[in-house]
């Protein structure tokens, strides 16, 4: 305290003239009409320049949540939306398989894109009712299946992985054959065994098929940008750019279907093990 009170008597000269001049600027201010208007303008306008940052910073540390929630919602949102396809589509009246489907929200914790086999590790796990084989999906199109569950924690086959195979079918024709990455770019897939008889063209839809009970019907896959029949190839060569950019996920849904066990089952039971 004592230095404080010595620097001040020290540097009296300059506080005290310091002081007048702001007795005079105030004096100005309050005694002449345009320096009055001048100052409370631009006082306005730095005022709301500090307001705007301020909320700008408080807006950006709740964006996290912001997202979460918005996540949430478009969860919520697509499983009104498959109870609809369904009721419309099929014209059944079952609750179970109108509501054979829900979808859960979950964070994106990490994501390989350059290797030949890629995995994602989202924050949700068995506690949130997740298990192997659920498919998943991001805000534009089919992102894999579940590989393996921790209590909080999944790890996902991505569909940039060589070793997974999703049932995709042509939407304007609905001829179906499988979508399996060739490892060369993580922008396209390929659809492979649509017949020869098939027609399809570039700037066709490729959508999940529904046919495994993993992925709802529909779910969007790709455009076909290149699509090639060879002489006496019993198959088309079909390359398809994938609606989903696996290089900017942030958010998945991973897709719970109630009835999937009682059809793998049943065909257990009447074809056999898979080979």
């Amino acid at each position: 305290m004592e230095r404080l009170l010595n620097f001040i008597y020290e540097y009296r000269a300059f506080f005290t003239f310091l002081f007048l001049e702001l007795v005079c600027v105030w004096l100005v201010i309050e005694n002449n009409q345009y320096q009055s208007t001048k100052y409370f303008n631009s006082s306005n306008r730095v005022a709301a320049q500090l307001l705007g940052f301020s909320q700008g910073v408080r807006e950006y540390f709740s964006l996290r949540a912001i997202n979460e929630d918005l996540a949430r919602e478009n969860a919520e949102l697509r499983t009104d939306l498959a109870r609809t396809r369904i009721q419309l589509s099929e014209s059944v009246t079952d609750t179970t398989r109108i509501n054979q489907f829900d979808f859960v929200s979950a964070k994106v914790m990490a994501n390989s894109t350059s290797l030949y086999k890629n995995y994602i590790t989202i924050n949700k796990g068995v506690v949130d009712g997740l298990a192997p084989g659920m498919a998943v999906i991001g805000d534009a199109g089919a992102v894999g299946k579940v590989k393996s569950v921790s209590s909080r924690y999944a790890v996902l086959i991505s569909l940039l992985n060589v070793d997974e195979q999703v049932s995709g079918m042509i939407k304007r024709t609905n001829h179906f054959g499988t979508v399996r990455w060739d490892g060369a770019d993580m922008r396209y897939t390929t659809l492979q065994f649509i017949p020869r008889h098939a027609r399809p063209v570039v700037g066709d839809s490729v959508v999940t098929s529904g046919y495994n009970a993993v992925f709802p019907e529909g779910i969007m896959v790709g455009i076909i940008r290149e699509a090639a029949l060879k002489p006496e190839a019993p198959f088309w060569d079909i390359r398809v750019e994938l609606s989903q950019d696996f290089g900017r996920l942030v958010f998945v849904e991973v897709i719970k279907s109630k009835l999937k066990n009682e059809k793998d089952s049943l065909e257990h039971l009447t074809i056999g093990e898979p080979k």
